[in-house]
């Protein structure tokens, strides 16, 4: 049998946290089995669904580099499936139309719960002989066993079991002609032969009414995992209140998607004690039985910490790419300004997100406006403009604009004044990047490149001689 796992959002809001992990496992369980993983979208919500949920969602999924073998599937596109599907139950009679009217079912809702009765529908129409003209709105209800039990053995839950008297003929086409979640998440999966479900334990309720439709079509039962929810650092369900809970998101605040997906994986699954993985040792490893049945709680402190250390551990190409669409977020122009490389290079040790590394590094792409006040106060005093003037005499005078010479003509310039180094160097800071922190100072003239620290080195001389 060859594995078969799917990942199916409703694009009714964009990709989040607990639907990126619930992805990120149906993705590596499918590629740990040498198996396939399908991407559908259920958008038959179509009130609900945007198509910029769908691009989000794709976008998401792009980042986090889970590629799909099969798709994107859309349901809206197979709704004549469905149709033939349904038509099939109805001339079986495991389904039925209902006709029963908002009210009636209000009513009963009503008196249901009036007594203290779990609001189910009655089964009016089940089965009825009643005439109705062919212009008569009506639903279509799946026929659910009356007797019996339905029962699963769930890889994280382990063995759950409903009665079928606990259930009631649930709506499989709306009164639009429309069909329903339930119903066509079970021809889906029938049709592109999903062997295992790996999802939210939200939908623990919706797989015996599922379980029952399988077996309604003759399609085999695939294998349920229902995943625990991930819950906030304050141990209430992760929410928008939590911070960033659109994946992203955190792409926007900076993050790597290395690290996010390490992260994710420890939401609920572990192998041993590891905690920081390469993506084909998640793959080797990853089972089901691995899954925890508790909730997991997201820990930013964490994550920012895998984020340092793939910032500091990844390729250097991998991470600058990354740090390449933040600049351009911030309108830098990448042409005009150091190899992102080497922005790396000097400030993965320096900075926490590549949000954080690209603010820092904006001054070698554009001019900036001010320079910082505190700074000045600290480190302009009596003599920086001689300072100043004489590191530009150097300066323009290197043979070459490289790190280490600079490092070593301006170390030698602080012993030939007699001055320790932080007074040539936070002077020199203040007029290349505006601020009074940087890399070493040879590395900054570097990112700022000869013309413009020469440049910018004269016009600060002319600002504080003013």
């Amino acid at each position: 049998m060859v594995v078969k796992t799917r990942f199916a959002p409703s694009p009714t809001g964009y990709l989040h946290v607990g639907g990126a992990r619930t992805a990120l496992f149906s993705w590596l369980y499918a590629k740990h089995c040498g198996g396939q993983f399908v991407l559908r979208i259920e958008d038959t919500d179509r009130e609900r669904s945007t198509q910029p949920a769908i691009d989000a969602i794709i976008e998401s999924m792009q980042w986090l580099n889970l590629a799909w073998d099969e798709g994107p599937y859309y349901q809206t596109k197979r709704f004549d499936r469905y149709r033939e599907v349904i038509d099939k139950l109805l001339a079986e009679g495991k389904a039925y139309k209902c006709y029963c009217s908002k009210e009636r079912l209000e009513k009963m809702r009503e008196e249901q719960m009036a007594h203290g009765l779990k609001p189910r529908y009655d089964g009016h129409c089940r089965d009825s002989h009643e005439e109705h003209s062919p212009d008569e709105p009506y639903v279509v209800r799946f026929k659910n066993p009356t007797e019996g039990t339905v029962a699963f053995d769930d890889m994280v839950k382990g063995h759950i079991e409903f009665s079928n008297s606990e259930l009631d003929d649930f709506i499989i086409q709306r009164s639009d002609g429309t069909p329903t979640y339930n119903f066509c998440v079970v021809v889906d999966d029938a049709d592109m032969g999903i062997t295992h479900v790996i999802r939210g334990d939200d939908h623990v309720n919706n797989t015996p009414r599922q379980i029952n439709l399988y077996k309604a079509l003759g399609a085999p039962v695939p294998v349920f995992c229902h995943v625990a929810m991930i819950l906030g650092d304050d141990g209430t369900k992760l929410s928008k209140r939590h911070g960033a809970v659109s994946v992203m998101q955190y792409r926007e605040d900076g993050y790597l998607p290395q690290a996010l997906v390490n992260y994710l994986v420890r939401l609920g699954w572990s192998h041993g004690d590891q905690e920081i993985f390469s993506v084909p040792e998640m793959i080797e490893y990853f089972s089901l039985d691995a899954i925890s049945k508790s909730a997991s709680s997201f820990n930013t402190k964490k994550l920012d910490w895998l984020n340092a250390h793939y910032m500091k551990t990844l390729p250097i190409e991998e991470v600058a790419a990354e740090l390449a669409w933040h600049l351009e977020r911030l309108q830098a122009d990448l042409k005009a300004g150091p190899d992102p490389k080497l922005v790396v290079k000097a400030y993965a040790e320096r900075t926490h997100t590549l949000k954080e590394m690209a603010a820092k590094a904006l001054c070698y792409y554009q001019d900036f406006a001010s320079y910082d006040p505190a700074g000045v106060k600290k480190w302009i005093k009596e003599g920086s403009v001689d300072v100043l003037k004489a590191a530009l005499e150097i300066l323009t005078a290197a043979p070459a604009w490289e790190a280490q010479p600079l490092d070593e003509a301006l170390s030698d310039l602080a012993k030939r004044l007699e001055i320790g180094m932080g007074k040539v160097g936070q002077p020199l800071r203040l007029a290349l990047t505006g601020t009074a922190t940087s890399p070493g100072i040879g590395d900054t003239l570097v990112l700022c490149g000869r013309e413009r620290s020469l440049q910018r080195i004269a016009a600060a001389i002319a600002y504080f001689s003013a």
